[in-house]
């Protein structure tokens, strides 16, 4: 019911929504990790994700089908030194901002029964708090994975693994 009217919404608009979510993500304080992230790479990835957003309407909900590519994310995040937090309240952000463009369409022009309402709401909140899970595990699967590589390398007397100057090795 109402999920369709998002989805129609979010794809008429779909160019202004990543053009404001890039001016958002490089000005927001809470988000200077993605400062590095070119605007056209910055918009490649939203705009991703607002197909992944539409994507997950049409499944009713499947996160399975989207859940490693936010963990490969988040593994991509890590590995380019970004911190976690960042990386979640980017998250936030949009999440945010598709409820402020919501609102800025018109998007409740009539009364919306209380249901409709509720379902609007569900659907937002699980998608995006399931991606910043997502992002989190593959972030801390890469933390993980280079402890595990620094402690085998230093088991196996590697000296390059204790070195300070060894930024992979450090964390």
């Amino acid at each position: 019911m109402i999920s369709s009217k998002l989805m129609r919404l979010i794809e008429q608009h779909s160019s202004e929504l990543t053009d404001e979510l890039v001016k958002k993500l490089h000005s927001c304080s809470r988000t200077r990790g993605l400062e590095q992230l070119r605007a056209p790479d910055l918009r490649n990835r939203i705009q991703e994700m607002l197909n992944h957003f539409h994507g997950w309407l049409l499944t009713k909900g499947d996160h399975n089908k989207f859940q490693e590519r936010y963990r490969e994310l988040g593994r991509q995040h890590a590995s380019q030194h970004r911190p976690l937090p960042d990386l979640c309240w980017a998250v936030v952000v949009i999440k945010e901002h598709i409820w402020d463009f919501v609102g800025r369409h018109a998007f409740h022009t009539a009364p919306m029964d209380f249901q409709a309402e509720l379902e609007l709401t569900r659907f937002v909140n699980v998608f995006f708090d399931g991606m910043i899970c997502h992002l989190a595990e593959g972030y801390e699967q890469f933390q993980s994975e280079l402890v595990e590589s620094r402690l085998h390398r230093e088991r196996s007397g590697d000296a390059n693994a204790r070195h300070p100057s060894n930024r992979n090795a450090m964390l």
